[in-house]
C-alpha cells in the first residue's frame, strides 16, 4: 500500500506483513512518526544525539579505567621491583653479618692475654711459673704485639725466646725459629759466653730493645695465654 506524507510528499511503500511482526505499540510508534513528519525525525536525532553522548561517555569511563588499571599494575610491578631489592638488599647484609661474624669469631680465639710474673725468676723459673698457670712466656712475631708489650711493661722483663740449645740458633718456647727480630745495638752478643735468654728492655725504643742475658738473671717474666 502507499502512504502519502503531505509536507514531504514521501511516498513509503510497506508491506503488510510487516505490521503482522510488529507490536501493538512499535504500531503506534510508526504512525505517530509518519503524522508527526519533521516532529519525529528531531526526536529520532536527539535519541541518535543522546546515544552518541552515552557511547562517548561509556568509551571514555572505560579508558580512565583501564589507565587506572593499567597504573595500579605499574604500581603494584614496581612495588614487587622495590620488595625484592629490599630483600636482596637484606640478604647480602645478613652474608656480610655472617662473614664478619666468623671474622670476629676468628679474632677473638686467636687473641691472646698476658700477665707478669710478680717474683724475679731465672729464665727457665719464669716460664715455669707461666706454664703452672695453663701460659707460656709471650712470643712476639708481629710489630704490633712488640709494641704492645713494650708498652705493657715499665722493667725488663723475659720473653719466651732462646737459643739454649744451639748457640746462635734463636728459636721461641713453642719451637719456632725467630724470624723477626726487635734487637738493642749491637745484640745479640753473647757477651762472657753465656747470654742465651732474651730480655725486652721497655727504657729502649720499642722496636729496639731486645737484649741477650744470662739465664741465670733474675728477671720478671711476661706470660701469655
Amino acid at each position: 500500500m502507499f502512504v502519502i506524507i503531505n509536507k514531504h510528499t514521501l511516498y513509503l511503500q510497506v508491506d503488510l506483513m510487516i505490521f503482522s511482526e510488529l507490536s501493538l505499540i512499535d504500531i503506534c510508534v510508526f504512525w505517530w512518526c509518519l503524522s508527526g513528519g519533521s516532529r519525529c525525525l528531531v526526536l529520532i536525532t536527539v535519541g541518535l544525539g543522546l546515544i552518541c553522548v552515552l557511547l562517548l561517555v561509556f568509551i571514555i569511563l572505560q579508558h580512565i579505567t583501564i589507565t587506572a588499571e593499567r597504573d595500579l599494575i605499574k604500581s603494584y610491578k614496581n612495588t614487587v621491583e622495590e620488595f625484592n631489592q629490599t630483600i636482596n638488599s637484606l640478604q647480602d647484609s645478613y652474608t656480610d653479618l655472617t662473614q664478619n661474624k666468623i671474622k670476629l669469631e676468628s679474632k677473638v680465639r686467636s687473641l691472646s692475654w698476658f700477665f707478669m710474673s710478680t717474683e724475679l725468676k731465672s729464665w727457665s723459673d719464669s716460664r715455669q711459673y707461666c706454664r703452672d698457670r695453663g701460659a707460656d712466656l709471650v712470643i712476639i712475631n708481629t710489630e704490633e704485639k712488640q709494641r704492645f708489650i713494650s708498652s705493657l711493661v715499665s722493667e725488663r722483663v723475659w720473653i719466651g725466646l732462646s737459643d739454649t740449645e744451639n748457640e746462635g740458633s734463636m728459636k721461641w718456647v713453642d719451637n719456632s725459629p725467630l724470624n723477626q727480630g726487635f734487637w738493642f745495638k749491637g745484640e745479640p752478643n753473647n757477651f762472657g759466653g753465656d747470654e742465651d735468654c732474651i730480655e725486652l728492655n721497655p727504657e729502649k725504643h720499642n722496636l729496639n730493645n731486645w737484649n741477650d742475658r744470662s739465664c741465670s738473671d733474675t728477671r720478671k717474666g711476661i706470660c701469655e695465654k
